[in-house]
């Protein structure tokens, strides 16, 4: 499947040079976190910012009505905790570990001196940056224009690029594990429309489930659903329509 431009690289500190990585190191410590702590809540200072050495940490908002909208996912390699670096407010967002997960913690005056001298780091901050940006105006044009259904496929090309490892020709394993309400939580609708929707992908046969992964089966007919949507109905199994998931 093709790359969406926005989807931001994945692994900032295996962008950098070794010298430079070791320069990074020593500005910082290591915090551990069990799953389910907090990293930081909104509100909270933004005084550091944070390269994920293990585990894997969710960024997320909550609405007024207390719905969670999970923003994007912190694998090992990458860095969050940036927003507030320019201007030193508080958190508008919260973090989270998904599971047992470590930390560089680094000041965050010392991160901008880091990048004032470093100008490769620099300019990987800078697309790093772009790249969510792109992506979350992406996410917000979704949500008021697309229906579950269109969301999911979208969120599915998404995590292919970030994730996916060729299984064969045709099949592309999502190297991450999520549950439904995670999904949910991404493409802001119930759990229950979120399950209605994979279940109809799966029985058209563009994906299938094994040991709690997705397996995206024919990524090019997932594509067309987005792009070509008449093309895919008319190729998908027993030449069948996919059901539409409408709700919110």
């Amino acid at each position: 499947m093709e790359t969406p431009w926005f989807v931001p690289p994945s692994d900032f500190l295996g962008r950098l040079s070794g010298s430079t990585r070791d320069a990074l190191y020593a500005l910082g410590h290591r915090i551990a976190y069990r799953k389910g702590d907090a990293v930081f809540q909104p509100g909270s200072p933004g005084d550091n910012v944070y390269i994920l050495t293990q585990g894997r940490i969710k960024i997320f908002a909550l609405s007024p009505v207390g719905r969670t909208v999970i923003l994007w996912f912190c694998f090992p390699g990458e860095i969050f905790g940036l927003a507030e670096m320019a201007r030193a407010g508080r958190r508008e967002v919260a973090s989270e570990a998904c599971a047992d997960s470590e930390a560089l913690v680094i000041p965050q005056f010392r991160f901008k001196e880091f990048l004032q001298r470093d100008g490769e780091a620099a300019m990987l901050v800078v697309d790093l940056l772009s790249c969510r940006l792109r992506g979350l105006a992406d996410m917000l044009l979704n949500l008021t224009s697309d229906d579950v259904t269109t969301r999911l496929v979208k969120l599915l090309i998404r995590l292919s690029a970030r994730y996916g490892k060729p299984v064969s020709d045709a099949e592309t394993l999502l190297d991450i594990s999520l549950t439904h309400q995670e999904i949910a939580d991404m493409i802001g609708t119930t759990r229950q429309s979120a399950s209605t929707a994979l279940n109809a992908l799966k029985r058209q046969g563009l994906l299938s489930v094994k040991k709690h992964c997705i397996h995206i089966q024919n990524g090019k007919m997932l594509e067309d659903l987005v792009t070509n949507p008449v093309t895919a109905a008319a190729q998908t199994s027993a030449g069948s329509s996919l059901q539409i998931v409408r709700p919110f």
